[in-house]
């Protein structure tokens, strides 16, 4: 028989918010998209923000990039102290899929690579992230998704079972390393689409309750 679910985990950014380094890097670059994703691409890159992620101070990491880039310091530099501008929104209909779950009296956590020194940006900004039971964040755990450790932090400090965990990313490496962890890991496309694989669960009605 199979046992019921004990809790339902997001990841966030991706999911939830939709953070992107591009909604503050247009208004610096204005019609110039090229050069945009070049900073992106070779100064301000994917792995050199996964670094604050995993707990490097963001202040260790603009000068290092300043020293390697002086010519961007100023585009550098924008990163960190424009941050909250790179947190832009919410992904169209998320909030009110979590705002079913929680109605129905779901359990909830959250498992978010995230800079510890930012994400009271977030914190601060949505008081619906109180409604999380537990929230882990990379960057005070000093690991990253999908290093198995950080799912594994979550199980043991709130005494979860991984096989009756139903876990959200939009990130396949991370929902890869949910599912290897026993959980029932959902790739997130669309709020749609999740709303659908809940009902499927059985977490929420074929009908929407708002």
């Amino acid at each position: 028989m199979t046992r019921p679910i004990q809790a339902v985990v997001y990841d966030f950014g991706g999911v939830l918010f939709d953070w992107n380094p591009r909604h503050l890097y247009r208004k610096l670059f204005g019609t110039d998209e090229a050069g945009m994703e070049r900073f992106l691409a070779e100064v301000a890159t994917p792995g050199w923000n996964l670094a604050q992620d995993a707990g490097r101070p963001w202040r260790e990491a603009v000068d290092l990039l300043v020293a390697a880039h002086p010519a961007q310091a100023e585009l550098i530099r924008a990163f960190h102290l424009r941050w909250g501008e790179t947190l832009a929104s919410l992904i169209d209909g998320s909030l009110a899929v979590l705002t079913e779950l929680k109605d129905a009296g779901t359990t909830l956590y959250g498992l978010t690579n995230w800079s510890q020194e930012t994400f009271p940006v977030a914190r601060a900004r949505y008081p619906w992230l109180g409604w999380f039971d537990g929230i882990v964040v990379s960057g005070e755990e000093k690991l990253v998704k999908p290093d198995p450790r950080l799912f594994q932090v979550l199980i043991d400090r709130y005494h979860l079972d991984p096989a009756r965990l139903v876990y959200i990313d939009d990130s396949p490496a991370n929902v890869e390393a949910a599912a290897k962890l026993g959980m029932d890991a959902i790739h997130f496309t669309d709020a749609a689409k999740l709303r659908a694989e809940l009902v499927r669960r059985e977490l929420l009605p074929a009908e929407a309750t708002r």
